[in-house]
């Protein structure tokens, strides 16, 4: 249930609205765009996105487990399963889905869960190796192992780890896998994108990335409500999908940025019930469509395993596409990367 603001208008006729044209006006109506530099995507069909980070997550699969935070990678049984199985489904209606590894993962004995969705078309990309974050300015900021074992990283200056990390991720996606890395996504997703470092970007495209998915813009959410968001957030939220569209730098990396609103934001954040984070999504996917702009899935198996234990998000998203016929496809970020290339190239 989505509560009604006291003198605003029903959920019906707000999401009518909402699907129907574009929210900041900062943008164009089709695929409308608000970033500070850079082009946008503009297509004759809405592209789509699934993209799974292969982590875990605090607060999954019970609240008081925390200690994931020092090893990111360590994937679970269930959740490798999820991701398998989500990939199986999302070919079966003709997609694909974009994965990210944290390097770690590939530590584990038994990596044939992996080379499945490798085998089965899907791309992986790099999430780097220990789930740092490469905003860090500070040793301590670089992630929790490290100021628990910051021996693992002594003698080296902070971009140096950040670097190493990205590099060491890539490394063993080539030793245990056979592949080199699909792309890369930060760990966490940042307001500004890497706006405000350029010396991130160029760091990346001299290690051979020309895109990254770094951005995830800022939009409300209420509080622990399971009836999740009123009309009030409901609006933010799609109004955040005209800054969820892909640029370019002016460094000339291309960025892809994670539409809101991310599983791990829902259910840890706001502890919202599936049905509103269904419901949240299936409005964003929809406007997407209708704008022919590209909406991009920020999910974790991890997360989505346990509170959606019977695919319903994906097989939604995958169906929404379905029913959209030549209006919509799902694809790889590989995919949006070369198109905005290509439009920002015209």
């Amino acid at each position: 249930m989505f509560a009604s603001t006291k003198h605003g208008p029903s959920r019906r006729d707000f999401l009518a609205a909402a699907l129907g044209t574009g929210l900041t006006g900062t943008g164009p109506a089709r695929g409308g765009c608000a970033v500070p530099s850079g082009r946008c995507y503009r297509a004759t069909k809405a592209l789509i996105a699934i993209t799974l980070d292969l982590e875990m997550s605090r607060n999954f699969p019970t609240w008081d487990q925390t200690h994931w935070d020092y090893e990111k990678g360590n994937l679970d049984t269930a959740t490798k399963r999820y991701a398998v199985e989500a990939g199986r489904r999302v070919k079966a209606r003709g997609g694909v889905i974009h994965y990210f590894a944290v390097g770690q993962v590939l530590e584990q004995d038994d990596v044939g869960w992996l080379k499945e969705i490798v085998a089965e078309g899907h791309p992986v990309g790099n999430h780097t190796y220990d789930h740092v974050n490469v905003k860090a300015r500070q040793r301590e900021e670089i992630q929790f192992r490290f100021r628990r074992a910051p021996w693992l990283i002594e003698g080296k200056t902070v971009p140096e780890v950040i670097a190493g990390n990205i590099r060491l991720a890539e490394l063993a996606l080539k030793e245990r896998i056979g592949i080199t890395p699909a792309g890369f996504r930060t760990p966490g997703g940042f307001s500004d994108g890497l706006e405000d470092r350029p010396d991130l970007q160029t760091m990346l495209l001299k290690m051979g990335y020309t895109w990254a998915s770094s951005k995830y813009p800022a939009h409300p959410i209420n509080g622990t409500s399971r009836e999740g968001p009123d009309d009030e957030v409901m609006a933010g939220i799609l109004a955040a999908q005209d800054q969820a569209q892909p640029f370019v730098y002016p460094s000339g990396l291309v960025e892809l940025p994670m539409s809101p609103i991310s599983d791990v934001t829902a259910f840890r954040a706001g502890r919202w019930s599936l049905d509103a984070f269904l419901t949240a999504i299936r409005a964003a996917v929809s406007r997407a469509i209708e704008h022919r702009a590209v909406f991009c899935l920020l999910a974790h198996p991890s997360c989505l395993g346990v509170v959606d234990p019977s695919y319903r998000t994906i097989d939604m998203i995958a169906d929404t596409v379905r029913d959209a016929g030549d209006r919509a496809a799902i694809v790889d970020l590989n995919t949006i990367a070369r198109q905005t290339k290509r439009g920002q190239d015209r």
